[in-house]
């Protein structure tokens, strides 16, 4: 079922999404100071092209730097992503098949926006763990 799920989430709104991130990873590349927000950047997108099956959780090793990241973060590059996930949730929406795609996009938003400080993990590694913190 999951393969199905992510299958049609491609098509519907994964490839979109992981554009957008690419973009941002590659103006991040650009900047040379900002290349540690291109890999993360990188890492979303392979998240979200493809996300069934995988969650987020904090990382307990991410400290004070994480925080700042994530400012610098949500500064430049955050808020842009996090409206492109408004926006296409709004639209998935629009049938009743896309509606629980619209409620995946959405719940991506917080990672859309503050992304540093945590890992993209299996499920199962997450229910085996129960220390795990799902983000």
């Amino acid at each position: 079922m999951r393969t199905i799920g992510n299958i049609l989430w491609f098509v519907l709104a994964g490839l979109w999404l992981a554009i957008g991130y690419i973009v941002a990873g590659l103006l991040a590349f650009v900047l040379i100071v900002t290349i540690p927000f291109g890999i993360a950047s990188f890492r979303l997108a392979s998240f979200v092209i493809w996300p069934f099956g995988r969650t987020t959780v904090w990382r307990r090793d991410a400290g004070a730097w994480s925080t700042i990241g994530n400012v610098v973060w949500v500064i430049f590059f955050g808020w842009e992503l996090a409206l492109i996930h408004l926006f296409t949730g709004l639209l998935l929406m629009v049938t009743i098949i896309g509606i629980p795609f619209g409620i995946a996009c959405w719940k991506m938003i917080p990672l859309a926006l503050l992304p540093l400080g945590r890992e993209i993990v299996p499920i199962s590694s997450v229910a085996q763990d129960p220390y795990r913190l799902p983000a």
